[in-house]
Order: C-alpha cells, then sequence, then structure tokens
C-alpha cells in the first residue's frame, strides 16, 4: 500500500532501526564509558559485554581482577550512570574469560 510523503527524520529513524545503527552507537557508547570509568590499566583486562536486566556484563583475564572490580564496584557505577544515563545500570557481573 503506497505512503504519502513523510518527513525526512521519520525515513532516517526507521532505516538507522532497521540497519541495527543503534545498538551499534549503544554499544561503541558503552566501551568508551567503561573504559573511562575503569582507567586505562583495569580497562585494557577487560571487555565490556552488554546489559541485561540492569546488569552490565564484564569480561576479566582473571579472578584478581574481577576480586579488584567487586572492591571498586560503588565507583564503577556512578562513573557509568553519570557517563550513560540513558541506561539503566543497576550492578556488574563479571566472568573471567579471554581478552583479545
Amino acid at each position: 500500500m503506497p505512503r504519502g510523503p513523510q518527513p525526512m527524520g521519520a525515513i532516517l529513524t526507521e532505516l538507522m532501526a532497521r540497519c541495527g545503527f543503534a545498538r551499534i552507537q549503544s554499544t561503541a557508547a558503552l566501551e568508551v564509558a567503561w573504559r573511562e570509568a575503569a582507567g586505562e590499566a583495569l580497562g585494557a583486562h577487560t571487555r565490556v559485554g552488554a546489559i541485561r536486566r540492569g546488569k552490565l556484563e564484564i569480561t576479566v583475564a582473571n579472578s584478581t581482577l574481577a576480586q579488584e572490580l567487586s572492591f571498586r564496584k560503588p565507583m564503577l557505577l556512578a562513573a557509568l550512570r553519570k557517563a550513560l544515563p540513558e541506561e539503566t545500570i543497576r550492578d556488574l557481573r563479571t566472568r573471567v574469560g579471554p581478552i583479545p
């Protein structure tokens, strides 16, 4: 069924949603926010994952880093909430795994 003329903004929004651009952009913003919150030393040995049910998944290189993140959790959560107010991050979930 043909539609009449549409505003350019509506067309671009629909196109970006279909292509998954918003999700890609959100992931990139999450990675940047994590690197800034964690700092260079921790950021180099961690990998940010997805936010599921308010928990940000973080893969760490070893169990010592997982423990360090648990000690810093309140500070990390505050920094992430400040950097990404549109995201709902209530907790961090760490797991040990390979870091490329």
